[in-house]
C-alpha cells in the first residue's frame, strides 16, 4: 500500500510503501488521530522498517492507494 503526503509550500510529495500486510483500516484510522491533533507528528513505517514523521501543521493532503482489489484491471463480458 502507497501512502502520497503533500507538504504545504512544497511542489514534492512524500511517497512512503508501507508492508504489504499493513491494515488500510488502522492506517486510515492512525492518520485521521494524527491529523486531529494540533501541533503532533504523523509516525508511518515503511517496508523497510524506516519510521518517517511528519508535522501535521506541514501536511495538505494524504493519498492512500485503493485497496488491491479495487486496482485489477482485467478484459471480459458482463
Amino acid at each position: 500500500m502507497d501512502v502520497r503526503i503533500g507538504i504545504v509550500q512544497s511542489m514534492k510529495e512524500l511517497d512512503i510503501e508501507l508492508p504489504d500486510d499493513a491494515d488500510r483500516d488502522k492506517v486510515l484510522a492512525d492518520i485521521e488521530t494524527a491529523l486531529a491533533g494540533e501541533g503532533s507528528i504523523l509516525w508511518l513505517t515503511d517496508r523497510k522498517g524506516r519510521q518517517v514523521g511528519v508535522p501535521v501543521g506541514k501536511v495538505a493532503y494524504v493519498e492512500v492507494d485503493p485497496p488491491l482489489a479495487a486496482r485489477q484491471v482485467g478484459f471480459g463480458i458482463s
